[in-house]
């Protein structure tokens, strides 16, 4: 079998609460860093989330 393209990375909030989401990313067809403004229920805010490494 073929191994998967996807891999698993963490989305950390910039707002310094430690809230996370783990997203699923192509490397091969974007290879630069991940960033999104989602929502932050620690906060109550849409803030930046940057991609770190998933332990």
């Amino acid at each position: 079998m073929a191994k998967s393209a996807t891999m698993l990375v963490k989305m950390l909030s910039t707002a310094d609460t430690g809230f996370f989401y783990v997203k699923k990313r192509n490397p091969r067809k974007q290879p630069e860093k991940m960033e999104m403004r989602k929502y932050d229920p620690l906060v109550r805010k849409h803030v930046l989330f940057k991609e770190a490494k998933l332990k």
